[in-house]
């Protein structure tokens, strides 16, 4: 039996196209998408659009990540306040190019399971989070004790996301399997990345397979999507992550946030501030 996860395309078309590309070649017998394939990039509608493909050609799964909760949450509500209603404007903007289609979304489920055949203790749980919610992921800093508060017992596998980046480590007698970003990675590596698994002689295997994708398109889509113009100072810090192959929102909101909230400082301008401590 043959599994690919991937998760975290982030709206990024030339990654899902390779993505594809590469599962298919590998053939497979079930693929599941762990979320976040939509938002905090420029072409969320052609993705969904192969995505729903694939469902129908091939079978394949789809799961809800915290971006498919923050689209959904953004095509249901207005913002409480000036200030909010900038910083989400990039989802915004991601709700109104998905339209009635963010219906779709909605029925996606959050997590799925399987178990090799005939090894009913071979347990595998694909989520993009962890138990906590799917902005909880998986670091290897994080510590065990953490982890088995949110962590399914008697698993011998847990697929998870969310961090874009992947990873490796053991927990008990359960394997963690963080499959990474295919369109968005945030460990230095621009190259894609998912989760291959493989059950054979009553044991799984896992792989972290990275591969490239046509960087330069989806440079030029942030820009002619008009993600960076109309989404607002956010999809800017975005894009340089996307750009950089790193994470900085965790420390632009430890620097900036409260500050921007209190309106000691525009949101533009803490952005653009951040960005320059880039170079």
């Amino acid at each position: 039996m043959k599994v690919a996860v991937f998760s975290d395309i982030q709206a990024n078309v030339p990654a899902m196209e390779a993505t594809m590309a590469h599962i298919l070649d590998w053939k497979p017998d079930l693929v599941v998408m762990n979320g976040d394939l939509v938002n905090r990039g420029p072409l969320s509608l052609p993705c969904l659009d192969l995505m729903e493909e694939a469902q129908q050609t091939y079978g394949w799964i789809a799961l809800r990540g915290n971006h498919e909760d923050f689209v959904l949450e953004c095509a249901s509500t207005t913002a409480a306040t000036p200030v909010e209603a900038e910083m989400r404007q990039f989802t915004d903007w991601t709700s109104q190019q998905l339209g009635d289609r963010c219906h779709k979304i909605s029925l996606w489920g959050d997590h799925y399971c399987l178990h090799g055949q005939g090894y009913p203790d071979s347990w595998v749980h694909i989520t993009h989070g962890t138990l906590a919610g799917n902005r909880y992921g998986v670091l290897k800093e994080t510590p065990d004790h953490i982890l088995l508060e949110r962590i399914p017992s008697d698993l011998r596998i847990f697929v998870t996301s969310h961090t874009h980046r992947p990873l490796q480590r053991q927990l008990g007698k359960t394997h963690i399997l963080n499959v990474g970003s295919a369109g968005s990675p945030f460990d230095g590596d621009p190259r894609g990345s998912y989760g291959q698994l493989t059950f054979h002689q009553g044991e799984w295997h896992t792989k972290i397979i990275r591969f490239d994708y046509d960087r330069t398109q989806a440079n030029r889509d942030f820009f002619d999507s008009g993600f960076i113009d109309q989404g607002g100072p956010i999809a800017r810090l975005l894009y340089q992550e996307w750009y950089r192959a790193t994470g900085f929102m965790p420390q632009w909101h430890r620097t900036y946030r409260e500050a921007v909230l209190s309106g000691e400082i525009s949101l533009s301008k803490a952005v653009d501030d951040f960005i320059l401590t880039l170079d």
